[in-house]
C-alpha cells in the first residue's frame, strides 16, 4: 500500500511543478508533461487494490478489527490515491484554462485524461506493465495495446467511467468547478 500510494503521489508532485499559472512550456516543461502523462495512471491505479482486501478480512480473525481497522485503512489508501488524481486533473485544467481553454476544450482534456489513465491502470492491473515500460519495453506494451480482446475493452471503458464519475463525485463533494477564465 505504502509504495502505491508513494507513486499515486508521483504525478502530484509534477502538476504542482508542471502547471503553475502563467509557465510556458519549454523543451523540459514537455518533457515533464509526459512523464505525468506516463505517471499519472499509478493515482487511480490504488482502487484496483480493492482486490486484497477480500483475502485481508480472511487472514483478520476479528470483525471488529476489520471494521475499524481494515476497512477505514483501505478506504483512506482510496481516497489518497484517487485524491491525487483529482488533485492532479484539476491543477491542469487550471493551468490549461490559464492558457485560453474554454469548456468544451477543458472538458476534451477530461475526456482525454480519464481515457489514457483507463488504458493506463488496465496495463498495469491486467498485464502488470509500469509506468517506466513505456520506455522499457515499448514493443511489449504496443503489442498489447495493438489488438485488444473486447473483454479488455469493456474493462477499460468501465475504469473509464469510474475515473470519469469518481472524479465527478469528488469534486462535487469538495465544491471544485470546472471554470472558464471568464467564469466567476
Amino acid at each position: 500500500m505504502a509504495w502505491n500510494l508513494s507513486l499515486a503521489a508521483l504525478p502530484l508532485l509534477l502538476a504542482r511543478r508542471l502547471f503553475v499559472p502563467g509557465r510556458r512550456p519549454t523543451a523540459g516543461w514537455w518533457v515533464g508533461a509526459a512523464a505525468f502523462v506516463a505517471l499519472l495512471p499509478n493515482a487511480p491505479y490504488v482502487l484496483t487494490d480493492v482486490i486484497h482486501l477480500a483475502d485481508a478480512v480472511r487472514e483478520t480473525e476479528s470483525d471488529v478489527q476489520v471494521a475499524f481497522v481494515l476497512v477505514p485503512t483501505y478506504a483512506a489508501f482510496f481516497l489518497a490515491g484517487f485524491g491525487c488524481y483529482v488533485a492532479s486533473v484539476v491543477l491542469l485544467e487550471r493551468w490549461l484554462r490559464g492558457h485560453g481553454w474554454g469548456l468544451p476544450q477543458l472538458l476534451g482534456a477530461d475526456v482525454t485524461v480519464h481515457a489514457l489513465c483507463a488504458v493506463g491502470v488496465f496495463l498495469g492491473r491486467v498485464f502488470r506493465f509500469n509506468s517506466w515500460d513505456l520506455l522499457a519495453r515499448p514493443h511489449d506494451v504496443a503489442s498489447v495495446v495493438d489488438m485488444p480482446e473486447p473483454r479488455s475493452v469493456v474493462l477499460i471503458a468501465a475504469l473509464f467511467t469510474v475515473l470519469g464519475l469518481g472524479t465527478a463525485a469528488l469534486r462535487i463533494g469538495l465544491g471544485i468547478r470546472v471554470r472558464t477564465p471568464h467564469a466567476p
